[in-house]
């Protein structure tokens, strides 16, 4: 963009600063059953339902449950309407997370500077005035068809956004939703929201975030790094050197189809492969986990036979017995550990799924726990036919 001078020469204008987030505010996925999924994550991950919006509430498209444990927020929506854009977006990619939300302090500035830095406007800024105060979103289009809203809240003191109802235990609220049960299951927030692009765009989409958001690169894994005798990836970790953090993955050429290839075949392109939360007790975490039926991928054991040795004085206090029984992998970086854990796929078609991830100083990804962890995935997508 330019502007004319005085002197009748052109001047570039520099585009604005990139948007300042402050974390991320939701996952919003688009699912066939919305009262199934808020269900599923209730009673599954023990996340509390703490706001719904449908037609008791006045909104007539859609029936939306809100989920939160610790600092993660789930939004959980399905479409009233067969022949609409939620419902068609369901019956391409099946459930999925359509919307990877971002917290701003100011939605329509933001917003600007995104698209002023290349993004692809989807929304452009709405403002509601509430007796709860005002809230602004936006959004832009990023990889396939998923978007990132932004929420600015300000002042605003109301149940999650406008057209939406308080839920749950002692919110006042007469709406029947679905309920955690058993104790919680320490989940306190969100540690990545990983991706999953086509072969040959990883570099295009590292840049988009780099420019757009003005985030930077905090890893890179190369396909000789992420590989098994069957399948490959390439992987770029970008983040805004605080709280957002997001892996994109791309497949690589392996002897067999690799576990991105069959996601972009199953989701019809790219997509959020999975969201990674943090546990304040690993251990406890998983066990509760299991206990309420979560199934986890499951690594050999002959894992546990090496993994002490790369651990070494880090892992003298470890409990491996119960790591080694309720299948946790290790892994450390030059700044400690981490213990992590991936779960089946979440939705009926093998794409997304979840991680469960505590952090003892380590701010790698398990890259130790790769090939442990390919091998996991390949012996479901050899169950599944897809190998």
């Amino acid at each position: 963009m330019s502007a004319s001078t005085g002197t009748g020469l052109l001047e570039t204008r520099e585009p604005p600063a990139a948007p300042r987030l402050l974390g991320f505010d939701h996952l919003h996925w688009w699912v066939g059953n919305a009262r199934h999924a808020a269900y599923f994550f209730a009673h599954g991950f023990g996340f509390e339902v703490t706001a719904y919006a449908g037609p008791e509430t006045g909104v007539r498209d859609r029936q939306s449950f809100v989920l939160e444990a610790g600092r993660c927020r789930f939004v959980v929506s399905s479409p009233l309407d067969p022949d609409s854009e939620m419902a068609e977006h369901i019956r391409r990619h099946g459930d999925g997370v359509r919307d990877v939300a971002y917290a701003v302090e100011s939605a329509g500035t933001a917003w600007r500077a995104a698209v002023r830095r290349g993004a692809d406007p989807h929304q452009a800024p709405v403002e509601e005035e509430t007796p709860e105060g005002i809230v602004s979103t936006a959004s832009v289009r990023a990889y396939g068809d998923t978007v990132h809203s932004l929420i600015e809240r300000g002042s605003y003191r109301g149940c999650f956004l406008p057209g939406y109802e308080p839920a749950g235990p002692g919110r006042g609220s007469t709406l029947e939703v679905p309920a955690a049960v058993g104790p919680p299951a320490g989940l306190v927030g969100y540690d990545h929201v990983v991706a999953n692009v086509e072969d040959h765009r990883l570099e295009d989409w590292v840049q988009w975030y780099e420019t757009v958001w003005g985030m930077s690169r905090l890893q890179h894994f190369g396909d000789e790094a992420i590989s098994t005798d069957y399948s490959a990836l390439r992987s770029t970790v970008v983040w805004d050197g605080a709280e957002v953090v997001q892996p994109i993955n791309e497949p690589a050429a392996g002897l067999r189809k690799s576990q991105i290839e069959e996601f972009l075949d199953y989701y019809r392109g790219p997509g959020v492969q999975h969201v990674a939360l943090r546990s304040a007790d690993m251990v406890a975490s998983v066990a509760e986990l299991r206990r309420r039926g979560i199934r986890f991928l499951r690594v050999p054991d002959s894992y546990y036979d090496e993994a002490p040795d790369r651990l070494g004085e880090l892992g003298r206090d470890l409990p491996w017995a119960r790591l080694k029984e309720l299948g946790i992998l290790v892994d450390r970086d030059p700044d400690g550990y981490l213990l992590q854990i991936f779960t089946e796929n979440v939705a009926s078609r093998p794409t997304v799924f979840l991680e469960i991830i505590q952090r003892q100083g380590a701010r790698g990804f398990g890259e130790g726990n790769f090939k442990a962890l390919f091998t996991a995935i390949e012996a479901e997508q050899a169950r599944r036919g897809n190998l």
